[in-house]
């Protein structure tokens, strides 16, 4: 099949070049993120494939549709960005990529906690100006201190382990209650209050939904712990970021690590070194001492790139050869 890879970066090329011999595709890379402006470089392609800030709504769609496209094939596992229910209706399936490696987010959403509550960055940055003073680097031991994990999928059962590594308490939500974790690792579901109000650390693996858009409102962060540090490496809307500075500016929370911003499309994922940053709030986080962000980095593994070409492209091959779409979205 002829696939039309949009918002493609230089580090995910090679890996889906070297993993697509097997398939036999046409792989066609473009820079450009998928938007109305952009749908037409699909002509004469079978398949788009696109990453989580590329926009597929309707009007994209059918675009698409009208170019050719049979197949909308996500590199992630999040689908926000797709409506799901105009693709079905324009026969076009929608497959994704489920899981890749739960361990290279996790990994990252705990790097972000350790840098935080050491305050690595701020070290770093000292030291480098020959300031070898420790005033305002104090942080606490997250062995016995209460994390709280909102969502306990895939990634958030591995950071439920690796807190464990670390001898945290462990307090989740998630309206599935994963078991088995209760009994191997002594998790407790409690309801969001409680996790807010007794929590540390909050850290946010879960998915974005209307029920779970800025989930951590004003509100949230009334009943949270005035040094507590929050973390996102979900999806970035489900923090309300003006209530977040809101609350930073107020003392309402201690620290932020966000790999996720909610209109980080057209600013992650790009060189902006020598131009102005338009977006107010974004700049606005940038400028607090207790607020570390990357850029969408967390998925960014070898091992996780590898997983997302194989099953991205074994997705495809699927589609071709009429077999069952096993990760198709469907709602």
């Amino acid at each position: 099949m002829r696939v039309a890879f949009f918002g493609s970066r230089s580090f995910e090329r090679p890996v889906f070049e070297s993993a697509n011999p097997l398939h036999g595709h046409t792989l066609t890379f473009f820079e450009a993120g998928l938007d109305l402006s952009t749908a037409a470089l699909a002509r004469g392609h079978d398949a788009v494939c696109i990453f989580v800030n590329d926009q597929a709504d309707a009007a994209v769609l059918q675009e698409l549709k009208n170019a050719g496209v049979r197949l909308v094939a996500l590199r992630s596992a999040g689908f926000n960005n797709v409506d799901i229910a105009e693709a079905l209706r324009l026969g076009m399936p929608v497959v994704r990529v489920p899981e890749y490696s739960p361990y290279a987010v996790a990994e990252h959403a705990m790097c972000l906690i350790l840098a935080l509550n050491r305050k690595i960055h701020r070290a770093y940055a000292r030291v480098r100006e020959l300031n070898f003073s420790l005033e305002g680097l104090i942080g606490f031991d997250l062995h016995g201190a209460t994390v709280g994990v909102i969502g306990t999928g895939r990634i958030g059962m591995a950071m439920v382990r690796i807190l464990h590594g670390f001898g945290a308490q462990i307090l989740t939500y998630d309206p599935y209650p994963n078991e088995p974790l209760v009994e191997r690792y002594g998790v407790r579901y409690v309801a969001l209050p409680e996790l807010y109000a007794a929590s540390s650390v909050i850290t946010l693996h879960c998915p974005l939904t209307p029920e779970t858009y800025h989930l951590i409102d004003t509100d949230a962060f009334a009943q949270m712990k005035p040094d507590a540090i929050l973390i996102n490496t979900g999806r970035g809307a489900l923090i309300n970021s003006r209530a977040l500075i809101t609350a930073l500016k107020a003392g309402r929370i201690g620290g932020a690590g966000l790999d996720v911003y909610e209109e980080e499309e057209g600013v992650f994922f790009h060189d902006l070194s020598q131009r102005v940053l338009h977006d107010d709030v974004l700049a606005r986080l940038l400028t607090f001492p207790n607020v570390l962000i990357t850029s969408h980095q967390g998925f960014l593994t070898r091992e996780a790139l590898s997983n997302i070409a194989a099953t991205t492209l074994a997705n495809i091959t699927a589609y071709e050869k009429g077999d069952e779409l096993l990760n198709a979205v469907t709602v």
